[in-house]
């Protein structure tokens, strides 16, 4: 039976991953902070085995890869995705140094692949298609330090020559989604007859739907090495904000008017799209539900679980 490794299994990549993995004939293993709100794992906790670790304690971190010596590594611990986790040195700690302390302690036993989760925050303002080999802008302190480690991954993957590749997912959404994001809150308030606030409606995302991203983590269980380091996820399409508003009011059946805001927090970028051509070559995976569909299977699993939100 082969064993996998998650990190930020609490959170809902790892999470959803965690779900999804249990389902499969492996072994899974998470890593999770003390004090860690274990919401998503409620249901599967007994089926799975929890490590209470911080990747910033190496010592401790090489002890437990070494006793489990998972085959496949998902490595989707984060902080600063949220305008709240703001300190730029836990930051910098969680995201590239918890990444550089991950490989290290790895780098002691063998394993099929190390597969760490990037972002599409990493490329910064395009306006054209994002592809893997675009020359990266990050902005801000998490951009900075999720490319700082996609490049460390990069990096040590060459010199080593070692399975290691990074799934730069663009706006995955879906059940499990933090309530504090974007579609959740959408949902959430139409689902409570609320007017949802809305900074600008034409703010475009790359929404990517939370099975078709498991979908492309779960190749890596049987995958044999492939000769590339980077990989976009995403469903190839950008959405407005807007639209994303017309949907759900459609679906919830709701005639509630946003209240839309004219500040930017932050420079909004023309384009926010995924050049998905390489993932489909060598992955052979493409995304497969809609954004429509992927809304409703949404609404409806928030109505099952508003208590969460």
């Amino acid at each position: 039976m082969k064993k996998v490794l998650i990190t930020g299994a609490t959170g809902f990549i790892g999470g959803a991953l965690a779900h999804r993995l249990v389902e499969q004939n492996v072994e899974v293993h998470v890593f999770i902070r003390e004090h860690s709100d274990i919401w998503r794992l409620q249901k599967i906790q007994r089926s799975i085995f929890i490590h209470v670790v911080d990747l910033r304690d190496l010592s401790t971190l090489k002890e437990k890869v070494k006793e489990i010596n998972p085959n496949v590594i998902y490595h989707c611990a984060t902080h600063g995705g949220y305008h709240f986790q703001n300190n730029t040195t836990e930051i910098i700690e969680s995201n590239f140094i918890g990444t550089v302390n991950l490989l290290t302690a790895c780098l002691e036993i063998e394993f099929d692949y190390f597969v760490n989760t990037g972002s599409s925050s990493e490329y910064g303002i395009k306006n054209h298609m994002h592809r893997e080999g675009d020359v990266l802008f990050p902005l801000g302190d998490y951009a900075v330090s999720k490319a700082a480690a996609t490049l460390y991954c990069q990096s040590m993957r060459l010199q080593r020559e070692l399975p290691i590749i990074t799934l730069r997912l663009f706006s995955p959404y879906g059940p499990w989604d933090a309530p504090s994001r974007f579609i959740p809150y959408v949902i959430k308030s139409y689902i409570q007859h609320e007017s949802p606030k809305i900074s600008t409606p034409s703010s475009v995302r790359d929404y990517i739907y939370i099975d078709d991203v498991i979908d492309a983590y779960l190749r890596f269980l049987h995958l044999k090495y492939l000769d590339c380091d980077i990989l976009n996820i995403g469903s190839g399409n950008q959405t407005k904000l807007a639209k994303i508003v017309e949907i759900v009011q459609g679906k919830t059946n709701n005639e509630i008017q946003p209240m839309w805001g004219e500040n930017q927090v932050r420079k909004e970028p023309e384009m926010w799209q995924a050049d998905i051509s390489l993932a489909n070559e060598v992955l052979k995976w493409s995304p497969k539900v809609t954004i429509e569909d992927g809304l409703q299977n949404t609404i409806d699993w928030m109505r099952n679980k508003i208590t969460y939100y």
